[in-house]
């Protein structure tokens, strides 16, 4: 018996376990998702792929340090749907239970874009409750600031999203659901480089009209995350790749709001409160997508903050410091240029 049908028994027995105790079954199932989500260790990795696939780990190439229990289980599921039916029938009767969903996703999102299934009410029920599932999971990830749901993104966006045949298996209600998700993480996942062919496989929406094309929607989804963003390294990661915004052909509605969305950041105090990190960080995207007015939006923004005399003191020492930095990191340039033009006529 391989390792990975091992460990689907264990699944099962504790899904069992969690419908036999109903009063302690959230806990039960809680439990179950975060052995699922845990990280595979070494040895267990040399004994999945060495029992399993008739390899070791160097042999089959396989190098992510950050390959997770739900990786190896997904894979095996779409080869082996004897045992996906199996774990598939308990969370179905668990469905109501908190953590159902999230191991639903994680141990069926590639059996869910790979195996056909003749239902479509079936499919359009799993699929929606794949893209509120991965919802919750990235925004754990976000409220944790960790990527451990990293692959499960990346097979949406690159093994699904971008590949047309398997997109088009997903019902469009769903298809526009996982699209809009997409569009909400992609930045949190440093995937931006696949912004151009994700743009263009966005179906037509049916509020087109009002809203505009891909680009309008997705920077209006961008818009909407970056409100929600509560976590100052989160939200300055965000803020940091807005240049990829740059160049895009948006409506004045989208344009307008973008700007406001940024603006709101750059200003101490309700209703955001952002640190003085995401103010200047807001402050260079609001720059580089939108440089005319730049210098009346600063004057404006000095204006407003000598109405508050009591943000004087830490605004002037901050100024102070960042003068002194300057004249220090100048000084050190000077010397160090001064070093290697003393080394070049030494070495002539």
């Amino acid at each position: 018996m391989g390792s990975l049908t091992a460990l689907t028994q264990e699944i099962e027995r504790k899904l069992q376990k969690a419908m036999s105790s109903q009063n302690q079954s959230s806990i039960l199932l809680q439990g179950l998702f975060a052995d699922i989500a845990l990280e595979v260790d070494v040895r267990a990795k040399d004994i999945i792929f060495i029992n399993d696939a008739g390899l070791s780990l160097a042999e089959d190439g396989i190098t992510n340090s950050c390959l997770c229990f739900y990786d190896v289980l997904a894979d095996h599921y779409v080869r082996e749907p004897e045992d996906a039916n199996r774990i598939l029938e308990l969370i179905v009767q668990l469905w109501s239970q908190s953590f159902a969903s999230h191991i639903f996703v994680l141990l069926f999102h590639k059996w869910l874009c790979e195996v056909s299934l003749e239902d479509s009410d079936t499919l359009l029920r799993y699929a929606s409750a794949l893209v509120q599932g991965a919802t919750d999971l990235f925004w754990i990830d976000i409220q944790t600031n960790t990527r451990r749901f990293l692959s499960l993104f990346r097979y949406l966006l690159d093994e699904v999203s971008l590949v047309p045949d398997r997109l088009a298996k997903i019902p469009l209600q769903a298809r526009r659901d996982l699209l809009l998700l997409l569009s909400r993480f992609i930045f949190f996942y440093n995937l931006v480089d696949r912004l151009d062919p994700f743009l263009n496989q966005f179906p037509i929406f049916p509020n087109a009209f009002l809203l505009g094309g891909s680009t309008d929607i997705f920077v209006i989804e961008l818009a909407d995350q970056l409100q929600k963003l509560k976590v100052e390294p989160v939200l300055v990661h965000y803020l940091s790749h807005m240049g990829v915004l740059k160049g895009l052909e948006l409506r004045m509605t989208t344009n307008t709001r973008l700007k406001a969305c940024l603006y709101s950041f750059t200003s101490p105090g309700g209703p955001m409160y952002p640190t003085r990190i995401v103010r200047h960080a807001a402050w260079d995207a609001l720059d580089l997508l939108f440089p005319i007015g730049r210098y009346p939006r600063h004057f404006i923004s000095l204006f407003f903050r000598l109405l508050y005399p009591w943000y004087w003191p830490s605004s002037c020492w901050n100024f102070v410091v960042s003068c002194i930095k300057a004249v220090v990191y100048s000084i050190l340039r000077l010397i160090f240029s001064g070093w290697e033009k003393m080394k070049r006529l030494k070495n002539s």
